[in-house]
């Protein structure tokens, strides 16, 4: 039985968007709207968010929601592809790097927070992705940023993905005012604004920016055409590849990879929190003299401590596991996973987004339907991410499935049938409830 009476009209409309921007003078009052709008969802069980698990990112666990209820089932939040996270050679990798190192950088990277674990790893890093140079960064979010703050300025130019990470967003707008949001995944609209662009403007630098694999739709770029364009047009190209580096493709590399393009991207940037079960982040360059000027002038590089020892440790660890047969296994398990979801959802008459990718995306479009499902999961013994605005645009929930290599068929099937049941009982719920927007979707 769910445990939670009839759903508030206001929880189940309305978004983080109707926030982002409050009036008022004073900035501490002014922000209270936006608890109270939130509160009520928590009280009703509409609020997803700032969970946390009990063991870390099993594939199943028991976890509590932010009010502090618990839950327990199979685990499709959690980010850990390569189930790497509980590995026994990669706890011992982190155990041993508190031993010889202690667990604080102490430093920035251009001062003294450098180990030589961690300069091992940027090595490694390098030899993987065939790149000169590669500079760490204690986030992946810090090395998005980083990147582009560090190597765009006032006058130049960025064109970008309108899909792009909140942290290329973020360290766009803190770049320059000159920024030219393309269609999704759209080359011939690339095209167009780089002509548009140096029609008027041979002077300054231009940034294109992309990812390798989008998150919240799993799919992806043409990379060599990109690539093609900005060489074309004097520009650089940076791609982000946080989410398929490691866990995709025959050898690890991701859609760089895949697309033949190892070594031929100007800029290439991740993070190890999705496949190397540890924060941080990297950028990869060719030339000695883009590394050093983004470590002094990238600020989270020069004014925030580095990646950890036992982050760097961790990660080493990670990459020496993809390099061998065991990570060609864990890689082929985790696409057998993901297919076998795919599969499993689609027979329960319920789509997915994109391509196949550790991200599998279940649509669910109106906002009010997809947190009347989530507020059904814990009961159902599924832990799984809601996501709507700001991530995606309005009217376009979904749940964000995220799949690990050591989970099981039945762990898969569980999580398909579950998925079904909570979709079904929102939407007899949702068509009890007398709004104009129940009316309309029942």
């Amino acid at each position: 039985m769910n445990r939670y009476a009839s759903a508030p009209e206001a929880a189940l409309q309305g978004s983080m968007r109707d926030f982002r921007t409050p009036k008022g003078a004073n900035l501490l009052e002014r922000v209270n709207a936006f608890y109270e709008w939130q509160n009520l969802r928590r009280e009703n069980g509409l609020w997803p968010l700032g969970r946390s698990t009990e063991a870390g990112p099993r594939r199943a666990c028991a976890a509590r929601d932010d009010a502090g209820n618990r839950m327990e089932g199979v685990n499709f939040a959690s980010q850990d592809y390569l189930s790497l996270s509980s590995h026994a050679a990669v706890a011992e990798a982190a155990q041993q790097a508190i031993r010889d190192y202690g667990v604080h950088s102490a430093g920035s990277p251009a001062l003294v927070g450098n180990t030589t674990v961690s300069l091992a790893l940027e090595r490694k890093i390098g030899d993987f992705l065939h790149t000169d140079e590669v500079q760490l960064y204690p986030t992946g979010w810090a090395a998005g940023f980083g990147a582009i703050k560090g190597l765009v300025r006032n006058d130049d130019h960025i064109v970008m993905d309108a899909l792009a990470h909140a942290c290329l967003q973020e360290g766009a707008s803190a770049a320059t005012k000159n920024i030219h949001l393309f269609r999704h995944n759209d080359v011939e609209d690339v095209r167009a604004k780089l002509a548009k662009i140096r029609a008027t403007d041979t002077e300054n630098g231009i940034l294109v920016v992309t990812e390798g694999l989008f998150s919240m739709d799993s799919d992806v770029p043409a990379i060599k055409a990109l690539q093609d364009l900005a060489h074309e047009y004097n520009a650089t190209l940076l791609v982000d590849v946080a989410h398929d580096l490691g866990n995709l493709g025959p050898d690890g590399r991701g859609h760089i990879g895949l697309q033949n393009m190892i070594g031929k991207v100007d800029v290439v940037m991740g993070s190890f929190s999705k496949t190397f079960a540890s924060n941080g982040g990297f950028v990869a360059v060719n030339g000695r003299g883009v590394k050093e000027y983004l470590r002094f002038y990238s600020s989270p590089c020069t004014f925030s401590n580095a990646m950890s020892p036992v982050n760097a440790a961790i990660v080493l660890k990670a990459f020496e596991i993809i390099e061998q047969p065991e990570g060609r296994a864990l890689r082929a398990k985790l696409m057998d996973n993901i297919l076998n979801l795919r599969r499993q959802l689609g027979r329960n008459q319920l789509e997915t987004y994109g391509e196949p990718s550790a991200i599998v995306c279940v649509k669910m479009g109106n906002e009010g339907l997809a947190r009347l499902a989530s507020r059904r999961l814990p009961e159902l013994g599924l832990i799984a991410n809601l996501v709507e605005f700001p991530a995606v645009a309005k009217g376009q929930a979904r749940f964000r499935m995220q799949v690990m290599a050591n989970h099981t068929p039945e762990d898969v099937a569980l999580a398909a049938r579950r998925l079904r049941a909570a979709h079904d009982a929102a939407t007899a719920e949702l068509a009890e409830l007398a709004t104009p927007q129940a009316r309309a979707i029942a």
